[in-house]
């Protein structure tokens, strides 16, 4: 009997683990963000990446390179992960929000944003210098070097709001 209620336990607790399982997040692309992120009130953070480098990283590459996975991976995010991972997100968005902040498909929704804790259970991440340095490395044939500190001062998008 004490067998029978064990293996019970345990078929219940497998059963259940599996809706326990994180979530896949995926990439939503630089439109969704924009919905809530291209207001001057909350600091018009999509206009202010829509003048850096990172969302021009496409235009950068020739006709050749664009079509190369070494360097998709770094100036395009969706160039950097499995297609399987992508909702909306377009290569062409060069690298895009989420290339920094993680797939935002569970946490871009504003009643979500408006938690920093239940963003980040949903999959936001704050970029760190472990988190550029993917791409900005001598991995590159045109590598300049990296400060992260300075490199974070150029792309800063605080939001006033908060």
């Amino acid at each position: 009997m004490i067998m029978r209620i064990l293996l019970l336990i345990c078929l219940v607790a497998f059963i259940g683990s599996e809706n326990l399982k994180a979530q896949d997040f995926k990439y939503v692309g630089a439109q969704k963000c924009k919905m809530c992120h291209n207001k001057p009130a909350t600091g018009g953070q999509h206009a202010q990446w829509l003048n850096t480098k990172h969302s021009k990283a496409m235009e950068s590459l020739n006709a050749e390179e664009a079509k190369d996975p070494k360097c998709l991976k770094c100036h395009s995010t969706a160039g950097s992960v499995s297609p399987d991972q992508i909702a909306t997100l377009k290569i062409e968005e060069g690298v895009s929000c989420e290339s920094c902040h993680g797939p935002g498909s569970a946490y871009f929704p504003n009643a979500v944003m408006k938690s920093r804790e239940e963003s980040m259970a949903k999959g936001l991440i704050m970029p760190t210098k472990e988190v550029c340095v993917k791409c900005h490395n001598e991995e590159s044939e045109y590598y300049k070097g990296f400060n992260f500190e300075e490199a974070t001062a150029i792309i800063t998008h605080p939001n006033p709001a908060k």
